[in-house]
């Protein structure tokens, strides 16, 4: 296919932004094929999402970053950031015992319906390697305790800049990041959690969540901030649940959406479909 260019922009909101960037692509012979824009009332911000064919585009692919700044800068303070469909993004996969989430992922990936590269999977564990192997993955394993934590984090980061990763995906990695390595990536680590923070937290939610008798179990795939588990949310869903469930059964179905619900946040952000504002984000469809 031919590439595609995706322009994703956010700014104070102002009037004559959609119609001056979609006459610069007319302008410029592009065929325009996706627009989604969004206003944030409350914080008075423009998004926008625009993706358009590159084939017979008259301003060349090396000199195109520096024409939309010279477009967007009469429009004030603005974060733009614009890719190539043909430039997938490449995503390391960090995981620990738990094996669902990374083989859905592997799946999706295999099947291709998540546009990315996994270069390779990083551990604190050796059990999933097995895994990796079936996928035919580079497996990395860096065991962390209170002594070693910063020193193996910084051979994690070391690794990932060698293999150009600009994502990290953490599929059910029990690891708690420290505020270094969440900085070296700001909004590029992915997390997934069972949805029943701050009411249940530690090490048995679904335990506990039992012995509530809760309704509904949910997942939620957020950016990784310094703020544990309070960082921008991407994807959430719940399921029903009744008093005929046991704990297996809760755990099956967290599982189930915690699966599902990593999956569309890395689609989303693979994709070039996530903005953020403070801690929150606009995720156009």
């Amino acid at each position: 296919m031919t590439p595609h260019a995706i322009l994703l922009l956010s700014c104070p909101d102002q009037p004559g932004i959609v119609a001056e960037v979609s006459n610069f692509i007319h302008r410029n012979r592009g065929n325009i094929v996706d627009l989604d824009e969004h206003v944030d009332k409350a914080e008075n911000v423009f998004f926008m999402r625009l993706e358009w064919e590159t084939n017979g585009f008259l301003i060349p692919r090396e000199a195109l970053a520096g024409a939309v700044q010279d477009l967007t800068r009469p429009y004030g303070p603005m974060e733009c950031a614009l890719h190539f469909t043909d430039v997938r993004p490449r995503v390391a996969l960090f995981v620990s015992r738990d094996s669902h989430c990374l083989y859905d992922l592997l799946a999706r990936h295999e099947g291709g319906e998540l546009e990315m590269e996994i270069p390779l999977i990083v551990s604190n564990h050796e059990d999933l390697r097995r895994v990796a192997d079936r996928f035919e993955i580079p497996f990395h394993v860096f065991p962390v305790n209170g002594k070693n934590k910063a020193k193996q984090e910084a051979a994690e980061l070391a690794l990932l800049r060698a293999n150009e990763v600009d994502t990290v995906v953490l599929a059910r990695y029990m690891q708690i990041l420290s505020d270094e390595f969440v900085a070296a990536l700001p909004n590029r680590v992915i997390n997934i959690h069972h949805s029943f923070l701050p009411a249940f937290i530690g090490a048995r939610p679904y335990h506990q969540a039992y012995d509530r008798g809760v309704k509904i179990v949910g997942a939620t795939s957020h950016y990784v901030t310094a703020d544990l588990d309070e960082g921008p949310i991407i994807a959430q869903d719940v399921m029903a649940v009744s008093h005929q469930d046991t704990v297996a059964d809760l755990v099956r179905k967290g599982k189930d959406l915690e699966k599902i619900v990593l999956a569309r946040a890395v689609w989303a952000h693979v994709r070039r479909r996530v903005l953020t504002c403070r801690n929150k984000t606009v995720v156009f469809q």
